[in-house]
This record gives structure tokens, sequence and C-alpha cells, in this order.
């Protein structure tokens, strides 16, 4: 039961919704424009506002919905299977194996996990989205933001919630996001990186 619940996190995460709404609505493969990156903000940046908050959306719906369905099943699995979810959607099997940062859906997952494991969504969801909005407002930098937030949430992590095990399930997913974005770290570095202009 457990391996089942953990594949249907990574099979689940798998799917491409920048691809699906890239090609069904616009007719365009979004992995050959912008970044290249299955991702919202790629989205809004090839496709449009709608298409990246779209996009966004539901990658964050992912992770969230794996978490509240391995819950209700079984909940040891549930920590995991969120975690193999944003696996599944930065290597997408559905997609040739590339996908977006997981940002979203490390989002969905904090959600997920605050509601249903930890009780704790204001420390562990509301915080951290502030966060991103507050150093997105301030920089313009999606991608500092994302970092931001997910930093924000390992550390808060550590203090609202006894269970290490999904504690270190936070943290690992914070470490992966920030290597998932070392060439927007390094853009940034040398003032490079590309900004929003809608906010």
């Amino acid at each position: 039961m457990d391996l089942l619940c953990i594949l249907f996190g990574y099979f689940f995460g798998s799917i491409p919704w920048a691809l699906i709404i890239g090609k069904q609505f616009y007719h365009i493969d979004i992995r050959e424009h912008g970044s290249g990156n299955l991702g919202g903000t790629n989205a809004g940046r090839v496709l449009g506002k709608k298409a990246g908050v779209a996009v966004t959306v539901l990658d964050a719906l992912k992770a969230f919905f794996v978490v509240w369905i391995v819950y209700l099943i079984r909940p040891s699995s549930a920590v995991v299977s969120g975690c193999m979810c944003a696996i599944g959607h930065c290597f997408p099997i559905f997609a040739n194996f590339r996908g977006g940062k997981a940002v979203a859906t490390t989002m969905g997952y904090l959600l997920g996990v605050s509601i249903f494991i930890t009780h704790t969504p204001f420390q562990l969801f509301v915080i951290p989205a502030l966060i991103f909005f507050g150093v997105l407002y301030l920089r313009k930098m999606v991608s500092l933001a994302s970092i931001c937030a997910v930093v924000s949430a390992a550390i808060i992590s550590c203090f609202v919630t006894n269970d290490f095990y999904t504690a270190l399930s936070i943290m690992m997913l914070a470490v992966f996001v920030i290597y998932r974005h070392k060439e927007n770290i390094e853009r940034i570095k040398t003032n490079t990186e590309k900004k929003i202009t809608w906010m």
C-alpha cells in the first residue's frame, strides 16, 4: 500500500499542466519557448497571465490533493507521497522527465501538510505565501521570492511540528527547490535575473 501511494504521488505530480494548457488552448509547446520549464512562471511569460495563474494553481493542487487523498487512505504515507508529487512535477514521466522547479507544487504540499497533518496552516502556508508576495513586490524576481518562501517554511516547520519526519520532508523540499533554481541564483548574483513587470 505504501508503494502504491508513493507511485500515485509521483504519477499525479507528473501531470504537465503547462504542457497540456499550452498545447490544447494555445497550440504551443511551452518547452520550446522561454526557459523551457513546465511551470507557472514560464507559462505566464509565454502564454500570458491567465495561463500562468491557471498552471500555478493546478500545479499546487496536485500536491494538495495527493496529501489529502493519501491521508484519507494511508495517513502514514501522506508526507512521502506529497514529496514524490514534487519529484514527479520536476521529472514528469508524461513529459520526457522535463518539468518545472516545484515551487507551486511545494506550496500545495505545504497547504496539504499544514491542514491535514500539522494543523498549522497559518504558520506553514500563509506566512511563507506572504513572504513570497512580499519579496516579489520588493524585488520583482519570482525565483528569489520562491527561495525565500520555501526557506521560511523549512525554518518554521522546525518550530510548529513535533514530527521530525514531516519537518525533515519540508527541509528536503526546500533544498530541492533551491537546487532547481541554481541557474537563477547565479543570475541573481550577476543582476541579470528576469524581473516581473505586473507588480
